[in-house]
């Protein structure tokens, strides 16, 4: 067929499909091919089905992704169709990324992003639920730790608010909702079971990506992550895509900012909050955006496995402060939008009394299909080398860039090795010299060497 490694070819059974080829020469036999799990999600082949493999031509999307990249508009039409191309594998990563970089560079209308956001939601599936308060929200990330979700989705589902919440995973920080909660929970649920939980529990904590809302977000996703590339039209999009084909209709959004948060300050971040707000006026939507201080990380463990050690203690009313703090915030927020009175005495005493804390174990065994959570708690373990490192003088931390922290923590290896992270045992306060200042956790000696160098020379921690 003269096909090469990265050519296109189209893979046609009762459906058709596009792929990129990759070559073994053992894997397969002489007239087999291979296809990857996430092609035959799509096509549902068993081993020896007879498919037709035709060459495919470079897709039209890739002319339109150019003149993006030449600073042009791209129409309603347009995006749909670089969207649907992307939900039917006929992009290549390369060709995602530079539609990526298109925008970063280039920039995107307003009702560019309009349309962006009703293609990705055009091209996958779209829940609907019976009941008065159908609601979600989101962080749009930045600050290391700050794992407020699980807790807020606790507490509002315990007041009888539906929350179809779905999750990604970590783009460029040490980990996302969906792989905290992957630590002791299946995140990978079908959307009958996600319609079960909510009518059931009233709530889920699931990863988008397994679900088919908004499909082509989670494609972009893995290339941004691979950039580690942040793209203001893409992540309005990529929102409210996700919010609206869950059927939300009150919306909360937080937006940290401050140094070394996404966003600088606040007149970027109130920037921001007015694009939310326009789209969701467009879709008629109920939306609350809250500013939210982004200076320094929220909690005390960022990677996987210490972010849910963070999470239980709050439940338990033992956890950090901060986190407690914000996550009773943000429900009362949430609870206000959607017209409930007393609020924060509500979400107060949901949390405190251990209310919250008996939804959350309620989803976590829903979602696992049996009743193990204090087994799966047992699992959490942390990694094998541990260093803590001493605050090198007295004073005063003045500065912990959470750019820096997420760094530290990939270095170290996380999302991937969920036990691996950093544990901060102060923070923006008084520290004397020789007093445990963060401890480091890894699966490697090499990253962990590697990670020391970079504490070194990057300084994401100052003390004056």
């Amino acid at each position: 067929m003269n096909v090469f490694v990265d050519d296109r070819v189209a893979i046609t059974n009762s459906k058709k499909i596009y792929a990129i080829v990759d070559i073994f020469s053992k894997l397969v036999k002489k007239n087999q091919i291979g296809i990857s799990h996430e092609l035959n999600r799509i096509l549902k082949l068993k081993s020896g089905s007879i498919v037709e493999v035709s060459a495919s031509e470079i897709s039209d999307a890739s002319f339109l992704i150019k003149k993006k990249l030449n600073g042009g508009t791209l129409s309603e039409k347009d995006l749909s169709f670089i969207v649907s191309e992307i939900v039917h594998n006929n992009l290549t990563e390369a060709e995602i990324a530079f539609f990526t970089s298109a925008q970063k560079l280039n920039g995107m209308k307003f009702k560019e992003t309009i349309n962006l956001t009703k293609a990705m939601v055009k091209t996958g599936a779209r829940l609907k639920f019976k009941g008065k308060y159908v609601a979600n929200k989101h962080c749009i990330g930045g600050v290391a730790g700050n794992r407020t979700t699980p807790i807020v989705i606790a507490i509002c589902a315990s007041l009888g608010i539906k929350l179809p919440k779905t999750s990604s995973r970590a783009i460029t920080s040490a980990s996302g909702t969906a792989d905290v909660i992957e630590t002791i929970a299946n995140v990978e649920i079908s959307l009958k079971k996600i319609v079960k939980m909510i009518e059931k529990q009233g709530a889920c904590l699931a990863w988008g990506g397994s679900l088919g809302l908004a499909p082509s977000d989670d494609k972009i996703i893995q290339v941004e992550r691979l950039l580690n590339l942040d793209v203001e039209p893409q992540l309005l999009a990529s929102i409210m895509s996700k919010k609206i084909a869950t059927g939300a209709k009150y919306i909360l959004i937080d937006i940290p900012y401050g140094h070394g948060a996404k966003v600088k300050d606040l007149a970027s971040a109130k920037r921001l909050g007015r694009k939310f707000h326009k789209i969701a006026k467009h879709f008629k939507l109920k939306m609350k955006v809250i500013y939210t201080d982004g200076t320094q990380p929220i909690g005390d463990g960022f990677g996987p496995v210490l972010e849910m050690l963070d999470i239980i203690e709050v439940f338990k009313n033992n956890g950090p402060q901060d986190l407690k703090e914000k996550s009773i915030y943000l429900a009362t927020e949430l609870i206000k939008l959607c017209g409930i009175k007393n609020a924060k005495t509500k979400a107060t005493e949901s949390l405190e009394s251990g209310k919250a804390y008996e939804k959350f174990k309620e989803i976590i065994n829903a979602q696992n299909g049996k009743k193990n959570f204090n087994n799966k708690l047992k699992e959490l373990k942390l990694a094998k080398f541990k260093k803590i490192i001493p605050a090198q003088k007295s004073g005063n931390i003045t500065t912990i860039d959470n750019k820096g922290i997420n760094s530290l923590c990939r270095i170290l290896g996380t999302p991937e090795t969920i036990a691996a992270g950093v544990y901060l045992h102060k923070h923006l306060e008084k520290i004397k010299k020789g007093e445990p200042l963060i401890t480091l956790y890894s699966e490697s000696r090499t990253k962990m060497k590697d990670a020391i160098k970079f504490l070194e020379e990057f300084k994401p921690i100052q003390i004056k």
